[in-house]
């Protein structure tokens, strides 16, 4: 129809090794491969045209029926395109060329876009894309750095000491809890409970290794590079969503990686606390096992890295083990045993 009209068909087309587009006019694909192989300077024989959504092959019948400016992908000769998988493909690639060829295309298409939609995907495509996460110093990133104090030299030490400040959090509330004693005698062996608990957190430097990326494996919850992967709520063994970031990467995320929690499975306002305060009332701190409170209030047993969307801040009806509650003191066993063996011999 077009060629009998005499009407060319605006399409837009690229190769599939390049991400730039560009507006070709044509009635029919031979002209459109004559016109495109020009542009792209391929060779004009044996090639042909595919649609960039799904690789389809473009004949000549086929032509008639495209939208206007319908997205073409030229291939030589031996060249395959699978479809807009190609380009995930290039994405996900370790290629630096083809990953610079992606931020680019994108940047052109961002300063292009109206839709909000649209440029909120190409925005956080660049950000992804533009990663700074390898340099470490202030010099070298010193747009990482802004906000933050100048004592800070270094990425992972600024995020040890978020992360130490998290944990500190913890304590104070802890801390808190004394305003609810009212006995004198409970108040002061919780205070005795509160300065060990405190003394056990300077000992683990607050356990700020857990967002430091130099730190070793087995402490921190980033890799190397320092992408870190939400664990999912309390109740799930990972994440559905597998929500990642790397605060490393950018200011920006270093920014969005604050609203990032350490969630407590049991709860620590309405379970670990309460537990403590009550196990006090009828004993002395030396009797409590300190180290069960520490763990579930300041390590990784209890604590899960989650995204602000898998926080649940309900309630999580998790409570405290009553048989790790108080030390078992061996000499009870000791005495239990005795007892059973004089009672064996009286029988």
């Amino acid at each position: 129809m077009f060629r009998l009209m005499g009407k060319s068909k605006p399409v837009k087309i690229r190769s599939c090794y390049e991400n730039k587009k560009y507006g070709v006019a044509a009635k029919d694909v031979k002209e459109l491969l004559k016109k495109g192989c020009k542009i792209l300077q391929l060779p004009l024989s044996g090639a042909q045209v595919c649609l960039y959504s799904d690789g389809t092959t473009v004949t000549e019948e086929f032509f008639t029926t495209l939208p206007d400016h319908t997205e073409l992908v030229l291939l030589s000769r031996g060249q395959t395109w699978g479809g807009v998988v190609c380009d995930i493909g290039q994405l996900l690639s370790p290629d630096e060329h083809a990953s610079g060829l992606i931020i680019e295309a994108a940047r052109g298409l961002l300063s292009d876009e109206s839709s909000p939609k649209k440029r909120k995907i190409l925005t956080d495509l660049l950000q992804n894309l533009e990663d700074r996460s390898e340099p470490e110093s202030r010099n070298e990133d010193e747009d990482w750095f802004k906000g933050i104090d100048s004592r800070f030299k270094t990425k992972s030490a600024y995020m040890k000491f978020n992360c130490e400040s998290r944990i500190r959090g913890y304590m104070k509330e802890v801390d808190a809890a004394t305003k609810l004693i009212q006995t004198a005698k409970v108040k002061a062996e919780f205070l005795k409970t509160s300065k060990c608990l405190v003394e056990m957190l300077k000992s683990a430097k607050y356990n700020g290794c857990y967002f430091d990326r130099t730190a070793k494996e087995p402490h921190r919850l980033c890799t190397q590079e320092g992408w870190f992967t939400c664990q999912g709520s309390f109740e799930v063994n990972m994440c559905q969503s597998l929500h990642s970031i790397n605060p490393y990467g950018s200011r920006e995320s270093r920014i969005i990686f604050s609203t990032w929690n350490l969630d407590h499975r049991i709860e620590k306002k309405r379970t670990i606390i309460p537990a403590l305060l009550e196990a006090l009332q009828n004993h002395k701190s030396a009797n409590i096992d300190l180290n069960y409170f520490y763990r579930l209030l300041f390590t990784r047993e209890n604590l899960k890295l989650v995204h602000i969307v898998c926080h649940k801040k309900g309630a999580h009806n998790l409570l405290c083990d009553t048989k790790k509650i108080f030390k078992q003191s061996r000499n009870t066993e000791k005495g239990k045993q005795k007892a059973g063996g004089k009672k064996k011999r009286l029988i």
